[in-house]
């Protein structure tokens, strides 16, 4: 009787296992939607547009993160990076002896309490692989992939989590498929040769990254799995150049993104709703019947009782050497941009950026007088605090409406609704970097900094010495040159320093040694 238990046991545990659903992610690096299901007129994706036409479309889909390395700790935890505190592009993480500093290395390890998407598949039985790529801010278990390859190696009967990840706009080797005569660039790019030498190969990797997406397809077919696998498609954060990948303008964050279900479930489906890229985890979790943590800030897009997001956050930090801090709330219609360092120069030097052909051109031809007024705005020495776009009447984001009184309610709106979601989801970006390190050292991550009863009020008094300084209330930036918390100290001697409060320089020569 034992023995039939047992054995009944095994076959029905198997029989559980085959039921349970593959999940596939396919992320694509370095890309806007410029693919022909969404449009594009001088390439055709046509094994991209089978798996649209098989499945669910996104028109609005978007990153939380607009750089590689923070968009994907977002991607692999279901949070924003401002709140896990993987927020900063290329973070310290511990690369074998000797390197980076050693003493702040457990504040980049995921906190105790927390697992990744990756683990929360594995503790469920299934088979986790993850091709190519990982890039993360934070230091990864080891054990946290099956495979870097692909769901060959799992049992018989076992399910898969696999991320497959491509090259993208990263490989501009080729512009073979690209109608030229149909291309069209933005307008706020000027239209020279080597624009469009380089927009050409951009398209080109698209072609690329359709032929491997034709490829994945068949792998799945050949296996007998397509018929039991989710299969979400997207890329990481949108086109790199000068208004693209590392800005939180639309070619920045929008991504295409598709669903593609079990036996063609929802098939030649389009949602117009805005979604996030930290959707993706929670509503996979979710269709592989397993329980989504708390902790987690997505939303499962699929469910009954979905609501709509009236609001979509996004942030950018220090990407590589150039430090900045931009926040943006988009609407259906609006989209709302806050420089948290106005007096730096949208294109400040970036090692990485300067090295394209793309930027040295147009800096040359900045440099000549021979931009007009949107196109130089990128190269101009300070940017304007605020920026508020008409996404409807003006999808370019080329003419600013945040000093426009016809707009101011809707200013109001979403500056209050930006404040809100940072307090509420304890963005850390507002603590310069190396207090974020100490503190995240003393509080054992970064994550638990605002957790604390101590910090339970900080991010909502950095915005209040932050909008004191930009109106200059010198009672307040007195107040915050002598606060003892030392990230409020640095953006009242901020302050100081970008307006020329003289009165103040003894208080600030006192605080050289802080």
């Amino acid at each position: 009787m034992k023995l039939m238990n047992i054995l009944f046991l095994l076959i029905f545990s198997n029989y559980l296992c085959a039921e349970k659903p593959n999940i596939l992610w396919i992320c694509v690096e370095d890309a806007s939607p410029h693919i022909s299901c969404y449009g594009e007129k001088a390439i055709s994706t046509p094994s991209i547009d089978e798996l649209a036409k098989e499945g669910v479309k996104f028109s609005k889909a978007f990153v939380t993160a607009p750089v590689c390395s923070s968009s994907r700790s977002a991607m692999v935890s279901g949070m924003f990076q401002t709140t896990s505190g993987y927020l900063n592009h290329r973070s310290q993480k511990f690369k074998g002896k000797g390197s980076g500093n050693k003493a702040y290395y457990h504040s980049y390890k995921v906190p105790s309490g927390l697992k990744l998407v990756p683990e929360l598949f594995k503790e469920h039985g299934y088979y986790v692989s993850n091709a190519k790529k990982t890039d993360y801010n934070f230091e990864a278990n080891t054990n946290l992939y099956d495979s870097s390859k692909d769901w060959s190696g799992r049992k018989k009967g076992q399910p898969f989590f696999a991320q497959i990840q491509l090259a993208g706009g990263k490989n501009r080797s080729s512009k073979e498929g690209v109608d030229i005569a149909k291309m069209k660039l933005p307008p706020y790019y000027p239209n020279t040769d080597v624009m469009r030498e380089d927009w050409a190969r951009y398209l080109g990797s698209w072609v690329l990254v359709d032929n491997k997406v034709k490829g994945i397809i068949s792998d799945l077919k050949k296996s007998g799995e397509l018929e039991n696998t989710y299969i979400f498609f997207w890329t990481d954060h949108g086109v790199s150049h000068i208004r693209g990948k590392q800005f939180l303008y639309e070619e920045g964050i929008q991504v295409p993104l598709i669903v593609r279900f079990p036996n063609k479930q929802n098939a030649n489906t389009v949602r117009q709703d805005m979604v996030s890229h930290i959707d993706i985890p929670v509503t996979s979790l979710e269709l592989a019947g397993i329980k989504v943590p708390e902790y987690m800030q997505g939303k499962s897009i699929f469910r009954k009782d979905y609501k709509q997001q009236p609001y979509i956050f996004t942030a950018r930090d220090r990407c590589d050497e150039t430090v900045d801090i931009l926040r943006s709330v988009r609407t259906k219609d609006f989209k709302y941009i806050r420089n948290f360092l106005p007096h730096c120069s949208h294109m400040q030097r970036s090692q990485y950026k300067e090295s394209k052909s793309i930027v040295k051109e147009a800096k040359e031809l900045f440099a000549k007088g021979q931009l007009n007024k949107i196109q130089e705005k990128p190269f101009l020495s300070t940017r304007p605090t605020e920026e508020l776009y008409d996404l409807r009447n003006d999808p370019f984001e080329m003419n600013n409406l945040a000093l426009n009184p016809n707009y101011s309610s809707v200013l109001t709106e979403l500056r209050n609704e930006l404040k809100t979601w940072m307090i509420s989801s304890k963005d850390m970006g507002l603590i310069p970097e190396p207090i974020l390190e100490e503190l995240g050292r003393e509080y054992g991550s970064k994550y638990n900094i605002l957790r604390s009863e101590d910090n339970r009020h900080l991010v909502r008094d950095l915005l209040q010495i932050i909008e004191s300084g930009e109106s200059r209330v010198e009672k307040n930036i007195e107040g915050g040159l002598q606060s003892p918390h030392p990230a409020i100290r640095y953006w009242a001697v901020k302050a100081v320093g970008n307006h020329q409060l003289k009165k103040f320089l003894p208080k600030v020569m006192g605080l050289l040694n802080d």
